[in-house]
């Protein structure tokens, strides 16, 4: 009987180290992404209107997209043309700021194993996901869905370290090891 009381803590040891393994690499690619943001914000604000339409001919004529008159290369000089003339360029240098920023902030504060911060990025995470989705619907985005999973898997992620980090300092309060 000791045999198999010793084997329960030791996969729940694994379990829950594999589980923190899993957060600490997913708050980390949210640091990542969060810091790409942050640049790719900063990018997008200094590059001239015609450094993108100059991009844009490039890869349309080069034949990099198949037949110069085809639907990607429509679909593209359509983007550019929002881009450039349509105030999407503002709206992607806020939204990358602040995505980035919150993010980073985010990160920051989980890493920390700050309590208080878990349940704000369980809100924050959430109403990204419901904006990736409006907008992924709005915009019919390839990529917006993606982040929106990857966010939705995060919000797993950042609840169960929660209620475990919760655990183990109820687990300390009260003067109990913790495993």
């Amino acid at each position: 009987m000791p045999d198999e009381k010793q084997k329960k803590p030791e996969k729940q040891q694994e379990k829950q180290t594999s589980t923190e393994r899993l957060f600490r690499i997913a708050i980390a690619l949210k640091g990542l992404d969060g810091a790409l943001q942050l640049v790719g914000a900063l990018i997008l604000a200094f590059i001239p209107s015609t450094v993108v339409t100059g991009f844009t001919h490039a890869v349309i004529t080069r034949d990099l997209l198949g037949d110069p008159s085809g639907t990607l290369a429509h679909h593209l000089e359509l983007a550019t043309e929002h881009f450039v003339n349509g105030g999407t360029k503002t709206f992607a240098v806020a939204y990358l700021l602040a995505h980035g920023v919150i993010k980073l902030l985010l990160v920051w504060a989980l890493a920390r194993k700050w309590v208080r911060a878990y349940p704000v990025a369980m809100v924050v995470l959430g109403a990204f996901v419901v904006y990736e989705v409006y907008r992924a619907i709005d915009t019919h985005s390839i990529a917006l869905p993606f982040f929106a999973a990857l966010d939705a898997v995060i919000i797993v992620l950042v609840y169960r370290e929660y209620r475990q980090l919760r655990r183990e300092r109820a687990s300390q309060s009260r003067g109990e090891d913790v495993l």
